[in-house]
């Protein structure tokens, strides 16, 4: 359902959508459908969007934030699916959280309140 002012779609920047897909999938259960090989969309429960080679990943721009009942367990399964933690854990007024990039250089966060 669409709601109005609500994030609806993202897309993340991606140099190989296999990887991408490698890397979303088994760690967050995405789903994907392809549509040609530069662009792939991907569902959760949540939110829809789509990897896109014809974009470049950067430093700047939005940062899109996970939540996650174990801080420490989803910094490994990051870490063990190849992501690349480039914030380490960090406390903060209301949690803690940390940041990583994926295997096409996104900058991406996961946070907790546990």
């Amino acid at each position: 359902m669409n709601k109005h002012h609500t994030i609806n779609y993202i897309e993340l920047p991606a140099t190989d959508i296999q990887k991408m897909k490698d890397f979303y999938g088994p760690l967050f259960n995405w789903e994907f459908t392809d549509y040609g090989p530069e662009y792939c969309e991907f569902r959760d429960q949540a939110i829809t969007g789509g990897f896109d080679t014809s974009l470049t990943a950067t430093d700047v721009g939005p940062t899109v934030i996970f939540y996650s009942d174990n801080l420490q367990s989803s910094l490994q399964e990051i870490t063990d699916a190849g992501g690349t933690i480039t914030i380490p854990v960090f406390e903060f007024p209301g949690g803690k959280r940390f940041h990583f990039s994926d295997p096409s250089g996104n900058h991406l966060a996961v946070w907790s309140d546990q």
